[in-house]
Order: structure tokens, then C-alpha cells, then sequence
């Protein structure tokens, strides 16, 4: 192997090591927004995999004759801490398209390190290049599938942090239709101000049907929500009911009987996973897992739905392993 060979090689494994020291300190930051414990063990388990794969690459950097940098790590943590402090101002899919962008580098430049490694026929880097591959594969495809997930309505495996639930909903807000039915709206407005003094505050600030909706949920005011859902949909106002439904679905206020799945509260958990298995839409999938959470919260229940919305993301993604 020629000097320039090992120059290419070197230079290659120390960004890999700089980038997956990066990548560690994501991983734990994520765990602190996983939905479900099998989700925390996998980001749990993923960045005790990254530091192995930074040891593997420190070892290859040596048998170089190189020396990796020791300041890698504490560059890593310093770039990973300034990413989560800068994306708690943008939408949750946008800090997770950095993720994607930074997994797709990783996986890039594994294969561009592979190729390097062949034409120096250098095996052993070779093998290594093969294993960050397949890593970084798999975590892109897991990032694919959880940004899917939240397109189609959630809910994802990863929570978004409560700023990145206000950047959403600000986005949202933006970009409501103006043409509401307007009387729908009035009469929505006038029946959360008939619920108490705190929603008559909270309508005296402001009209909007998405703003009283996104505080009202806030509030837990489930049965404000009904009502407004009903009277926007019958004066027509059917995007402005939708959304209250929607609403109402994703913190669990729906009631039993308009669940997509009949009967839901006598099925015991193998019943309730089987029939969940049957569900194609993931906003009906959405709602039996806001409804557990809120009432009996069986784990394999909401673990077998989240899995259902998973492998909804993936097919619609193109994903197949």
C-alpha cells in the first residue's frame, strides 16, 4: 500500500471516527424522546454499538501507523449538544432529517472508505467499511421509517420535545385554509365558551378555530372538543371538525364507540393485537394508541400498534427488510 493510499484511508477514518462519536451523543439524546421502552433499549443499544464501532475505527486508524484524535470525542458531544439546542426551535421532521443527513454521510463515506480499502487491498479496513455499511444502513432506514411515520400521522416511535411541539403546531397554524365555514367557526366558539370561565378566556383572546383547538386540547377539555366537533360538522365546516377529531383522537378523548376498532374495551390483549393488525390507516392506528395510553395502557398493546404503524411507514416508504 502506497503512501498516498494510506494518507486517503487515514484521513477517511478519522472523519468516520469524528462523525460516529457525533452520531453516539445523538443516539442519547434521542433515547430521552422514545416512545416506548423497546424503543429506549434500541437507541439505548445503538449508541453502545456507535462507541464500539469509534473503538473499531481508533484500531484501524492505529494499525495505520496513524493516530486518531483525542479530541475527537468531546467534538462529537460538543456538535451533537449544539444540534439538539438548535433544533428545538424547528418542527420535529426537520431534526430528524439532520439525523438522515448525518447517517447518510456516515454510510457514504463507509463506502467510499470500502472502496479505498480494495484498491489498497487492505482486508481487514475492508471488513470494517463492510460493517459500518450495514450499521448505518439500518439506521437510515430507521429514520426513513420514523419520519414516514410522522407524515402519515404518527405516532412515531421518537416523541417530539415540547418545543418541537410548538414549532409544529405554529407551522400548522400558518398554514390553515381561510375558507372555513365561518358561522361553523362562530358557533364552535360559542359552544367552548359555554364550557367554563377558562375557555371563555381562552376564546376572548383570540377566534381562531386552530388556536382554540390546539389550547382547548391542552387544557383537557374533552368535552368542549366534542362539541365543537359536532357543531362545526354540521354547519359544514367539515375541515375544521376533522381537525378537533383529530385532535381529540391523538390525546385520547375519543370515546369507546367511535374507536375503529369494535368493542375495544372487552378485548383482552391478544384480541386487541390481532384486530389492530387488521388496521390500514394510520390515523386509526393513532387513535387506539392514544386511547390505550389514556385508559388501561397495556404495553403489548401499544407496542404491537406502534409496530402496525411502522410497517405502514415502511410500505409506503419502499422499505422491505
Amino acid at each position: 500500500m502506497t503512501s498516498t493510499d494510506t494518507t486517503r484511508l487515514l484521513a477517511q477514518l478519522r472523519t468516520l471516527l469524528d462523525m460516529t462519536n457525533t452520531e453516539v451523543q445523538i443516539a442519547e439524546t434521542r433515547t430521552a424522546q422514545a416512545r416506548t421502552d423497546a424503543v429506549r433499549r434500541e437507541l439505548s443499544q445503538n449508541a453502545a454499538n456507535g462507541r464500539e464501532r469509534a473503538e473499531s475505527i481508533e484500531m484501524a486508524i492505529r494499525e495505520l501507523g496513524g493516530f486518531p484524535d483525542v479530541l475527537g470525542p468531546f467534538l462529537g458531544r460538543a456538535a451533537a449538544a449544539v444540534k439538539a439546542l438548535t433544533e428545538q426551535a424547528a418542527p420535529f421532521d426537520e431534526a430528524l432529517l439532520g439525523d438522515l443527513a448525518l447517517e447518510g454521510q456516515l454510510l457514504d463515506r463507509a463506502r467510499y472508505t470500502k472502496a479505498l480499502a480494495v484498491a489498497a487491498k487492505h482486508s481487514e479496513i475492508e471488513h470494517l467499511a463492510e460493517r459500518l455499511i450495514a450499521a448505518h444502513s439500518a439506521t437510515v432506514d430507521w429514520l426513513t421509517t420514523v419520519l414516514a411515520e410522522d407524515a402519515l400521522g404518527g405516532p412515531a416511535a421518537l416523541r417530539r420535545s415540547p418545543l418541537q411541539a410548538a414549532a409544529g403546531v405554529a407551522v400548522r397554524l400558518v398554514n390553515l385554509p381561510a375558507n372555513w365555514s365561518a358561522r361553523g367557526v362562530d358557533r364552535a366558539v360559542d359552544a367552548l365558551r359555554s364550557t367554563g370561565p377558562a375557555l371563555s378566556e381562552l376564546v376572548s383572546r383570540g377566534g381562531n378555530a386552530g388556536e382554540i383547538a390546539v389550547k382547548a386540547l391542552s387544557a383537557g377539555q374533552s368535552a368542549a372538543l366534542q362539541a365543537a366537533e359536532k357543531v362545526t360538522r354540521s354547519e359544514g365546516a367539515g375541515r375544521v371538525a376533522d381537525a378537533l377529531h383529530t385532535g381529540r383522537a391523538a390525546v385520547g378523548v375519543l370515546d369507546a364507540e367511535e374507536l375503529p376498532i369494535g368493542d375495544y374495551d372487552e378485548l383482552n390483549v391478544n384480541e386487541a393485537v390481532a384486530a389492530i393488525k387488521e388496521l390500514t390507516v394510520p390515523s386509526e392506528v393513532r387513535a387506539i394508541i392514544s386511547y390505550e395510553e389514556a385508559h388501561k395502557n397495556r404495553h403489548g398493546v401499544v407496542s404491537a400498534a406502534q409496530a402496525r404503524v411502522a410497517a405502514i411507514a415502511k410500505e409506503v416508504v419502499g422499505i422491505t427488510s
